[in-house]
């Protein structure tokens, strides 16, 4: 038996990336897993790979009505839902100057609105079933003072807030709420980012390469098992050093 083995996992951004790898393991160590994504065709795939265990939903996580359409959804496939990966968000490296209203919005709408909808929408369900694992992705960025990712570094400062309110808030109904903190991790947002900016980042970070996403899904299952049960609010950064 797997480690999650009977439990029920929803994570967002899961068409790809570390959210593909996160919900590939997942489903490995016997949870039933539900991605979401806005890529239907990379979705859906992902999920007929993975198996029986496995579900698509296309989400926008910054629609409440689309929360309540996968809470609905997962309720009614699988029966309960104990583990929420918030993990969808939208990269722009733009500067304070080039970033318009129109781009903060976008990124407020994903990053940091898309996690507080997640929260609030696995609350009910997780009190229902005696517990939960709330895991919001942050970044590196939201720890340290950044040059060139204005909104997204904003937003993921957010995200470290709403965790740490989160773990104080729910800790009663037993859920827990923690934070991972990637740094530099080979997945398709860096594509956004020019290859100077990444080759930066990578010399600047101490163990001289960028992460793989199966570490950051590791780092998940940690969070996400018994073996972290006593494991609330934390920021576990995964950056090779980054932060440091």
């Amino acid at each position: 038996m797997g480690v999650l083995e009977g439990k029920v996992a929803i994570i967002t951004g899961a068409a790809r990336g570390q959210g593909e790898a996160e919900a590939r393991l997942f489903a490995r160590e016997g949870a039933r897993v539900v991605l979401t994504d806005i890529l239907s065709d990379l979705g859906s795939r992902v999920a007929d790979q993975i198996g029986e265990a496995a579900r698509f939903i296309k989400h926008d996580v910054a629609s409440e009505a689309d929360w309540q359409t996968v809470i609905a959804e997962t309720l009614n496939v699988f029966g309960r839902i104990d583990i929420l990966i918030n993990n969808a968000a939208i990269y722009r490296p733009l500067s304070l100057e080039a970033t318009t209203p129109a781009v903060f919005d976008e990124a407020y709408g994903v990053n940091q609105k898309g996690v507080f909808l997640g929260m609030r929408a696995v609350l009910e369900p997780m009190k229902t079933a005696g517990g939960g694992v709330i895991i919001n992705t942050a970044s590196v960025a939201g720890a340290k003072g950044t040059s060139g990712l204005f909104a997204y570094a904003a937003t993921k400062w957010a995200v470290r807030g709403m965790t740490k309110a989160g773990a104080l808030e729910l800790a009663r109904h037993k859920i827990r709420v923690n934070a991972i903190l990637p740094g530099v991790i080979d997945t398709p947002m860096l594509e956004g980012a020019s290859a100077r900016m990444t080759e930066a980042m990578q010399r600047a970070t101490p163990l001289r390469r960028q992460g793989l996403v199966e570490e950051i899904a590791a780092a998940a299952l940690y969070l996400a098992s018994p073996g972290a049960g006593f494991v609330t609010g934390v920021d576990l950064f995964v950056d090779g050093g980054l932060s440091l």
